[in-house]
């Protein structure tokens, strides 16, 4: 039996900054290397447990994370990417489920320059969420968090 559809479809754009002290080889291998990315994605405190992961971080690749959370529910990241400068820029779009339930599918930039500090990451994303799924802010709240671990793992 399919769920009934609400057609509902609530658009969302945010960006987020940070500025660090790392190369900028270091902050793009934190995004396309499985073991680097690993230390910041998932994992660890209140995130769930990874479960499934893919990474093919490449024009036309794919990167799939499935992640368990205490309650049982999963989550399920499912992206696609289209275009990959090293050390500079990656644009990709993905898919969020719950469980089941497809919430959303959003549009990524990740661009990375650098700085005199070190570098100067910006993670740009539209995203749509659909059939009245209600993200209250937790998408931008979500990678404040996910920027604020993958610093810490290029600077600890």
């Amino acid at each position: 039996m399919k769920p009934a559809i609400d057609a509902a479809a609530v658009r969302g754009a945010f960006t987020v900054e940070r500025t660090f002290k790392a190369t900028p080889a270091q902050a793009f291998k934190a995004f396309t290397d499985e073991r680097a990315k690993s230390r910041w994605f998932a994992g660890g405190g209140d995130d769930p447990k990874l479960v499934e992961r893919e990474m093919d971080v490449r024009p036309g690749g794919r990167e799939v994370a499935v992640g368990e959370w205490k309650s049982g529910k999963t989550s399920r990241f499912d992206a696609f990417y289209f275009d990959v400068v090293p050390d500079r820029r990656l644009v990709y779009a993905y898919e969020m489920h719950l469980d089941a339930r497809k919430i959303s599918v959003s549009l990524a930039c990740v661009e990375i320059e650098p700085h005199p500090i070190g570098v100067r990451l910006k993670v740009s994303e539209q995203a749509v969420f659909l059939d009245g799924y209600d993200d209250a802010g937790s998408r931008e709240h979500g990678t404040n968090y996910l920027m604020d671990k993958l610093v810490a793992s290029l600077t600890d």
